[in-house]
């Protein structure tokens, strides 16, 4: 391979150079070229364009030379795939008569954001006519039939009938695939429907004078797993191309189960920054083209948990034709479906119902979907992007988004810049924004809540954090790395090795001995998984930036970029919310406790002393938080019981202080009870209206904890002032009680004030933060105890996906093709395209939402709540004898002994006499028993067992 897929020299941290002279937005660039760099250029062919006409014709150079500075290389990306004649020539992408309502309504023109003017800046800078597609070998096909020669399809002037309206997609006409380097390719046309609506198709030219990149798609069926996607010789269109290309930005989309308007928030914030890239003229790495150094990876997790709206929304872009897949490739499993397609399709609205196509003002992306064949959780798709999809592309920066998170317009640029700017730089994120709509502000306070928890962490955190090097944790849903920082050592070990070990930990342990994959699994089981490493790689982010910066010869830093932002949606459901935070809780957890114990590999890296010392520093403040939060719940009822007490203070004048704080007492030890209870089996869906009542509780609860500091600080002002006492500041420090509150008030609320006015971001203080506010005893007590009394449960849901119904098989023969059948009319790809884009034309049905009662869930409820009375009828008892949980508060000091003395009388008296009242009791019964007995035994039997 030469020398653009695969160079070993740019994985060491020194190889890039630093250019001081060239200027990329009044910024100095650092172009992302190799020393080595050979002398082919990124694009290849001669583009003649008719200005009048914007037709292209393409006039294929001599094969050009590579020059391999690589010690591993395949033939295969080299040399040509095909001799035969290209099987889809006489394929001609005429517009058919399919234009129906959803088409129209699913298409419309070009829109701008009315609050976002930056894409027009963009637009103006794009010239739309001058798009240079590639062509490429297409892997060959022909029908099967025994009365024509195996000819290649197109070259004869057979013409085929519109197959009946009844036959399904699936049920086609055997063909005969050759594919690539013995693996199942096909490059599929795609729909005249969807290509007659480029500005620049042209219906009476062959391919609608189009290049075969924007004319076809290409599907790839993989048989073996990530790990093995590289050796066995796979190949992706962008290094299929005359002249391969190189990746600069791989952006990896995750997705599960998200519906389509989720995924087209996602991809309408990539087109935009795309976009943008292309538009810059004063860069040294974009401005035209760029889109050919760009590839959009979806990575959906499981067949079966698609969407399948979303599926449509892909098959609208042109990177999905339905009839295409198989699952099985000559007697082996299909792993992951691959397709391939460089859309010329963007997305013109996204609003909360349907989501709109557009084809005006777009600029062509590279596009890259796979769909997993089983769900294997989201480690598993990123082993797909690095592993498999990676070594293939090798590209210079990975940027990871979940779908459903929108980047800005310039996000992702600001991301890339973080690593031009800083060859150091292995890892980066920005800020993740919470996705807010006015009216939860009163409705639903926990969005909210979780706004001002995002924001002070992107202002206190994680600057406090890139200071020093080392951020704690890259979110996935928007963080960025330099793929060669990743990269393990000629050992396999090194950060993509610890990262991705926990998808074999959080495994069943059953391993399938036909898995190409199963010794490498094999040997990753053999080593013991506790329960300590289980919850650990629940964060395995958090391994993965630990082990980048500790990296044994390397100087990796880890920076958080504040100028990208990415939106994103929270959990709108408590029960949602506290599942989502129990992962995160005790991953982060035992993750920081992995950091900490292992923090002496920073002394084998190559980081300067200072950075070294800079370093520990920062774990000595993350041991002190990790103490923090392990005393957080006892700290903060500490902190409960003696401000509701002192309000009790006669000298304070407030009368209700006393009887509150003992009412206050008693429901706060009836919540943590409670939530104790509830948290061992049971599922916060199944007791969620518990889990909301604990809540309001404890948001009352803080409401009164800040009402009482106010009061006595107020107070201790008043005495002051009363005693006409000089207000100095020695008096300050000399009261105690007024000088803790100002000091622990002002270390935390009214910093947060300081630092959001420094940032210039101070609305969430009067949007959020008095929700945060009153949740806050929530999260110290609710998501801390859920958390502990769930360390056992690291599972992710995902067991027992054994994949959906079959799709078929291809057959390979013995020359090496494929017998395989798939859809390959105009009118079938036609029909098929339309009917995919009615599924997004209208709104999703509303789905009722149907109260279904789990048995299970059940069970466990009347469990809980039997033990929950228990407990608390029994606690009432020794209260009221022993006069504690504040009884002892409505009693007199002087009188506290006497009264529980004779208390204590009472109670013994009643007890006593009430087990021997159980005994007597007994005692008689068993007398009685004996003295009946007697009697029965001198009156006689009556027999009246007898048959009469």
């Amino acid at each position: 391979m030469n020398n653009n897929i695969n160079n070993n020299n740019h994985l060491h941290p020194n190889y890039y150079h630093h250019p001081s002279d060239i200027d990329d937005d009044d910024e100095s660039s650092i172009e992302f070229l190799d020393h080595n760099t050979s002398n082919t250029p990124l694009t290849h062919g001669t583009y003649n364009y008719n200005d009048s006409s914007n037709s292209i014709n393409f006039n294929r150079p001599p094969a050009p030379t590579y020059t391999n500075h690589s010690t591993t290389s395949l033939d295969y990306y080299n040399r040509p795939i095909f001799d035969t004649e290209n099987p889809f020539e006489s394929y001609e992408m005429q517009p058919t008569a399919y234009h129906g309502n959803n088409y129209n309504q699913a298409f419309v023109p070009h829109v701008y954001d009315d609050d976002d003017p930056e894409e027009k800046e963009f637009d103006q800078r794009i010239q739309y006519n001058n798009f240079e597609g590639d062509h490429y070998d297409l892997a060959t096909a022909s029908y099967v039939d025994e009365f024509v020669d195996n000819t290649p399809f197109g070259t004869t002037d057979l013409e085929f009938q519109e197959p009946p309206l009844q036959e399904e997609v699936r049920d086609k006409k055997p063909i005969r695939a050759s594919g690539i380097n013995g693996h199942l390719v096909l490059d599929c046309p795609v729909a005249g429907e969807l290509l007659s609506k480029f500005p620049d198709y042209k219906p009476d030219e062959k391919d609608g004078a189009l290049s075969r990149e924007f004319a076809f798609m290409r599907y790839t069926a993989v048989t073996c797993g990530p790990s093995n996607f590289y050796r066995d010789a796979y190949i992706l269109r962008p290094v299929h191309y005359p002249i391969p290309r190189q990746t600069e930005l791989m952006i990896v989309i995750t997705m599960y189960n998200e519906d389509d308007i989720l995924l087209g928030r996602t991809l309408k914030g990539v087109f935009k920054n795309i976009k943008y890239l292309e538009s810059k003229s004063r860069s040294s790495v974009w401005g035209k083209d760029s889109w050919k150094k760009i590839v959009v990876c979806i990575v959906s997790d499981g067949r079966t948990k698609i969407n399948e709206r979303a599926q449509a929304l892909l098959a609208g872009l042109g990177v999905y034709q339905e009839g295409l897949a198989k699952s099985r490739v000559d007697d082996k499993k299909v792993q992951a479906h691959m397709y391939e397609y460089t859309t010329r399709v963007g997305i013109s609205s996204v609003n909360d119902d349907v989501v709109k196509l557009t084809t005006e003002k777009i600029v062509p992306v590279q596009m890259l979907f796979c769909l997993k064949e089983t769900n294997a959780k989201k480690i598993n798709s990123h082993r797909w992007c690095f592993q498999a999809i990676g070594q293939v592309l090798d590209p210079k920066i990975v940027i990871l988004l979940d779908c459903g998170t929108q980047p800005s317009g310039k996000s992702l640029y600001k991301l890339w810049k973080e690593f031009d700017r800083d060859h150091r730089v292995a890892g980066a994120c920005g800020e993740i924004t919470v996705s807010l709509k006015k009216r939860q502000m009163l409705t639903n306070p926990l969005v909210y809540g979780q706004n001002f928890e995002y924001k002070i962490s992107n202002i206190l955190d994680k600057p406090t954090e890139s200071a020093f090097g080392f951020i704690s944790v890259l979110p996935g849903a928007f963080s960025a790395y330099r793929y060669v920082a990743l990269q393990n050592d000629i050992n396999g070990v090194g950060p993509l090795e610890k990262y991705f070990k926990g998808e074999f930990l959080h495994s069943s342990g059953e391993l399938d001995p036909n898995d190409d994959e199963y010794e490498l699994k094999r040997a990753l089981l053999k080593e013991e998984a506790g329960i300590f490493t289980s919850n650990m790689y629940l964060a395995e982010d958090r391994i993965l930036c630990f082990e980048l910066v500790a990296k044994k010869g390397c100087n990796w830093l880890l920076r958080y970029c504040k100028s990208a932002s990415a939106e994103t949606d929270v959990p709108e459901a408590l029960a949602e919310f506290i599942l989502q935070r129990r992962r995160w809780l005790n991953g982060s957890f035992f993750a920081a406790i992995y950091s900490l114990v292992h923090f002496v590999k920073v002394w084998g890296s190559s980081h300067s002393f200072g950075r070294k010392i800079f370093l520990h520093i920062e774990f000595f403040y993350q041991f002190i938080n990790l103490i923090v939060s392990w005393f957080s719940i006892g700290s903060y009822f500490l902190v409960f019981r003696i401000l509701t007490t002192s309000l009790s203070n006669s000298d304070l004048n407030f009368a209700p202080g006393n009887i509150l704080s003992v009412v206050f007492l008693w429901l706060y030890l009836a919540s943590i009870v409670t939530t104790f209870v509830l948290s061992f089996g049971n599922k916060p869906k199944g007791t969620e209206r518990f889990y909301i009542v604990i809540v309001i509780f404890f948001a009352i609860l803080m409401a009164y904890m800040i009402f009482a500091a106010l009061f006595m600080a107020i107070h201790s002002i008043q005495q002051i002032y009363n005693s006409n006492t000089q207000i100095t500041v020695a008096l300050f420090f000399q009261n105690a009680e007024f000088r803790d509150l100002v000091v622990a008030t002002a270390s935390t609320y009214a910093l947060y004030f300081l630092a959001s006015f420094i940032y210039f971001e101070p609305w969430h203080m009067f949007t959020s933060f008095l929700q945060y506010i009153l949740l806050s005893p929530s999260y110290v007590n609710v998501l801390n105890i859920y958390a502990f009394c769930n360390i056992d449960d690291v599972s992710w849901g995902t067991k027992g996906d054994v994949g959906g119904k079959s799709l078929g098989e291809a057959k390979l023969r013995e020359d090496g093709t494929f017998d395989v059948s798939v859809p390959i009319l105009k009118e079938e790809i036609n029909q098929s395209y339309l009917n995919q884009l009615e599924k997004i034309r209208d709104p999703a049905p509303k789905e009722e939402k149907v109260m279904i009662t789990n048995t299970e869930d059940y069970y466990a409820f009347i469990r809980s709540m039997t033990v929950l009375i228990w407990m608390i009828t029994n606690f009432i008892v020794i209260a009221l004898v022993l006069e504690t949980g504040g009884f002892n508060q409505f009693v007199a000091d002087d009188t506290v002994e006497d009264t529980k003395s004779s208390r204590s009388e009472i109670f013994l008296t009643v007890i006593l006499w009430t087990v021997a009242f159980m005994a007597l009791f007994r005692f008689i019964g068993c007398i009685y028993y004996l003295l009946g007995r007697m009697a029965r035994r001198m009156k006689g039997s009556e027999h009246a067992t007898k048959m009469g």
